[in-house]
């Protein structure tokens, strides 16, 4: 690696280090003990992000997989039936948890980009019958991670909570990206609150926060979370310090999430005329995936890349993946593109 040049590292939006203003926000936390419920910064935090989506309560966790885990174990029992896209995050990155962590079974779609529509859950909801599993819970992913960050349309949305709702039947949200979503759309996060039973939203990500999500839901659900996380070994101490980092991003770090977008769709054009690539998602927010032609080398093109001082990430057979956030800047765009048009497979 050349070591003039700064990384630019395009391995997720989950590389992004604290701010000199964000690690002076947590400096000067407030701290106590959460486990005891007496930390000041987290009960900042959770009210602000619940307050946010509209919801009665929050619980600050130490990580995506861990809320979208304790909102399953939440909704469900050992036998229950949860329904997602077969690329969903909480199916296929989450170390198996559904099954570790709840015992439920998993009714897999194939949905437009990692998107479910209300007629796809409604076909896949079980009857009232004994040899099947008891559906219970529908889960989408918004922005969808293998989807090259596809976003849903909040019509849709709604269409598929009145199927919920007339099946009865739970909604969760993994809206590990969903202020990317947000920042296309124009919609407001309490829009959201109000058609989802549970919420989690990751602050690590775009937001930029060293550690850190989010579950919202209602007071009682809430209550039951803190009691399951601390079963799973995330009951905090004075983490009021990485909560403070989360409020600093929730603050200062969503308006600036359409710079990302702006920054992928540069190289998702780039990328798009290469020679040697075979095809492309299309771009929506901040993530950019594409497939190289069979007689591409991936790791060759990985280690061309990284002489370069540049970090990208596969994503299966010949399928690679680029994610843009704020630790990238304009700079590193425009070597990224030269150097992309460099190579020669």
């Amino acid at each position: 690696m050349n070591p003039i040049l700064s990384v630019a590292d395009y391995r997720s939006d989950t590389v992004t280090r604290p701010t000199p203003a964000m690690l002076e926000a947590m400096f000067h936390a407030k701290v106590g003990d959460d486990v005891f419920e007496d930390d000041p910064t987290i009960h900042e935090l959770e009210e602000k992000g619940a307050s946010m989506f509209g919801k009665e309560a929050a619980l600050f966790c130490t990580s995506g997989t861990m809320t979208n885990q304790i909102a399953i174990k939440v909704h469900t029992q050992p036998g229950d039936e949860v329904i997602c896209d077969k690329n969903a995050h909480i199916y296929s990155h989450e170390g198996g948890g559904i099954a570790f962590n709840s015992g439920a079974s998993v009714r897999l779609i194939d949905g437009d980009r990692g998107r479910l529509n209300a007629n796809q859950v409604e076909e896949n909801i079980n009857p009232d019958n004994i040899h099947n599993p008891i559906t219970r819970l529908v889960a989408l992913e918004n922005t969808v991670n293998r989807g090259a960050g596809s976003y849903y349309d909040l019509n849709e949305i709604k269409k598929i909570r009145q199927i919920t709702d007339s099946h009865g039947l739970i909604l969760h949200l993994d809206g590990a990206r969903i202020f990317n979503a947000l920042a296309e759309t124009g919609e407001s996060p309490k829009e959201y609150g109000a058609v989802f039973d549970s919420i989690s939203v990751c602050l690590s990500k775009g937001l930029g926060a060293p550690v850190g999500s989010l579950l919202l839901g209602t007071k009682a659900m809430i209550k039951k979370a803190r009691r399951i996380r601390k079963v799973m070994g995330g009951g905090w101490r004075q983490a009021g310090f990485l909560a403070a980092a989360g409020i600093y991003a929730l603050d200062h770090n969503i308006t600036r999430l359409k710079e990302d977008h702006i920054r992928a769709e540069k190289l998702h054009k780039t990328i798009s005329g290469l020679s040697y690539v075979d095809s492309v998602f299309p771009q929506d927010t901040n993530i950019i995936i594409f497939k190289l032609k069979d007689d591409i080398n991936v790791p060759d093109f990985q280690q061309f890349l990284k002489n370069q001082n540049i970090l990208i990430s596969p994503m299966g057979k010949q399928s690679v993946r680029l994610v843009t956030h704020l630790d990238i800047n304009d700079e590193m765009i425009g070597r990224t593109i030269e150097s992309l048009k460099q190579f020669k497979g």
